[in-house]
């Protein structure tokens, strides 16, 4: 007997890309409220990941988008941060150690790389294995 897909249970590509979004977000305050924990980013793309639904796919790309989501405070802690240090970089006497502006925009790149192969790269870890134990459990 043939499965006929019924007009209530159709879900359009739109329909997946707001779930994702929507879990996404979902794992990313999980990951931000979690964050004193260690692998909280794993924790928030797991729950992300486990929200999408059992495709391991679309677990991974909810996970990468939460971690995304994570960098995104991240990077506005580091230009804080950095602004903050930059004063200090910049107003250094000129027998003084200083890193200068070109100094700053390059460990503020460094910085950057580090924290989105970080966030990005667990929380899809964290997704592949959210869909998993969906599938295993749900």
């Amino acid at each position: 007997m043939e499965h006929s897909p019924s007009s209530t249970t159709d879900s359009s590509p739109g329909d997946d890309r707001e779930s994702l979004l929507f879990s996404a977000l979902v794992g990313a305050v999980a990951s931000i409220v979690l964050s004193p924990l260690p692998g909280s980013t794993v924790l928030g793309g797991a729950i992300s990941g486990y929200l999408t639904g059992s495709d391991r796919e679309l677990g991974v790309k909810s996970g990468a988008v939460s971690g995304l989501f994570v960098s995104l405070v991240g990077v506005v802690l580091g230009v804080v941060v950095l602004g903050f240090f930059s004063i200090f970089a910049i107003g250094v006497n000129p027998r003084g150690f200083g890193l200068g502006i070109l100094g700053i925009a390059i460990v503020a790149l460094f910085g950057l790389a580090l924290l989105l192969v970080y966030t990005v790269g667990l929380g899809a870890l964290g997704g592949y294995l959210g869909a998993y134990l969906h599938e295993e459990f749900a």
